[in-house]
């Protein structure tokens, strides 16, 4: 069984940042789409960035493009998500999931991750 261990969400005001990691094992990490997605309370699941492990290649939301970018540790086999500029409307559980395989450069589609995190809570207050 795969594990993907998250770290650094919490509590932060609003025009704040965090930074989100997502630990892999080392022989998975290679060759994956690794993403993030958040689902706040009521709401649907959303992707928010993504990155092919292998290119570097990314993928953001509209609602985080500018604000967010997802990076790679490859000697760390981690996945970041660095959070600037937040907002409340930011706040919900934050989770990293992999798919194997090049991510789609359009979208983030549920279904096609198979591996999932436990989730991180990051809350914005105004």
């Amino acid at each position: 069984q795969v594990q993907l261990v998250e770290s650094g969400g919490g509590s932060v005001q609003a025009g704040g940042s965090l930074r989100l990691s997502c630990a892999t094992p080392g022989y998975f990490y290679s060759s994956k789409c690794m993403g993030w997605f958040r689902q706040a309370p009521g709401k649907e699941r959303e992707g928010v960035a993504s990155i092919y492990t292998r290119s570097g290649s990314t993928y953001y939301a509209d609602s985080v493009k500018g604000r967010f970018t997802i990076s790679q540790d490859n000697a760390k086999n981690t996945v970041y998500l660095q959070m600037n500029s937040l907002k409340p409307e930011d706040t919900a559980m934050y989770y990293c999931a992999a798919d194997r395989g090049p991510c789609d450069p359009a979208s983030m589609v549920i279904s096609q991750f198979g591996y999932w995190g436990q989730g991180t809570q990051v809350t914005v207050s105004s």
